[in-house]
């Protein structure tokens, strides 16, 4: 089964004044859809644009995988375990937020800066929080997330490129840029697929196209 979530039908957020601009694919904080709660061990996937100088005060988490995935600009980032780093386009940030952390998000360039953040629940609860970077990740290196079961593929695609979806028994699909046909389905940026139990699928680049794919055990 192949369901579609496009752009146009997500939440929107944030803070206009503050220079916050939020578009929600999952249920979020006071937004509510029963259709939409999860997906897997998913449990948000949130786009954030923020202006210069916009940002995220500091605010808890735990329990939590966060991995973020920077789309442009500069992404600053600190955190109560003493990280502070900057995050750029390419580079994948991963939080787990374990029994309890504290961080603020900030855009402290001169430059918009856009941004996804996928919210992942662990298989167990509790431990140390930590904190990884991966800097300019390939598409032929996956990022593993054992906490949660999960694998993340990132696919930068020319046009009429083509790009297996993991046989797993979920997967996840969010379109970062461009177009990709996948089955039956034409996907443009900020489109999501969720795929459960479909075999031989591939991702077909209309264009050139940025895909991020996650591979789920359940």
């Amino acid at each position: 089964m192949i369901s579609v979530r496009r752009s146009g039908d997500r939440f929107r957020g944030g803070d206009g004044a503050a220079g916050i601009e939020s578009r929600h694919s999952f249920s979020f904080g006071t937004f509510y859809d029963p259709d939409h709660l999860r997906f897997g061990p998913i449990l948000a996937c949130n786009e954030e644009r923020l202006a210069p100088g916009a940002g995220f005060e500091e605010h808890p988490h735990s329990h939590t995988e966060i991995v973020t995935w920077v789309v442009e600009g500069e992404l600053t980032h600190r955190d109560s375990a003493g990280h502070a780093t900057v995050v750029r386009a390419g580079d994948i940030q991963h939080l787990s937020a374990a029994s309890g952390v504290r961080h603020e998000e900030r855009n402290d360039a001169e430059a918009p800066l856009t941004f996804l953040q996928m919210w992942l629940a662990p298989l167990e609860p509790g431990g140390e929080p930590s904190y990884t970077t991966v800097p300019g990740i390939a598409d032929s290196t996956p990022y593993a997330l054992p906490e949660a079961g999960a694998m993340l593929h990132v696919r930068r695609l020319a046009e009429g490129e083509r790009a297996a979806v993991p046989d797993s028994p979920k997967a996840y699909v969010h379109v970062v840029a461009g177009d990709v046909r996948l089955g039956d389905e034409e996907l443009r940026a900020g489109d999501a697929a969720r795929i459960t139990g479909e075999k031989d699928l591939e991702l077909v680049a209309g264009g050139k196209a940025e895909v991020l794919l996650w591979e789920l055990a359940d």
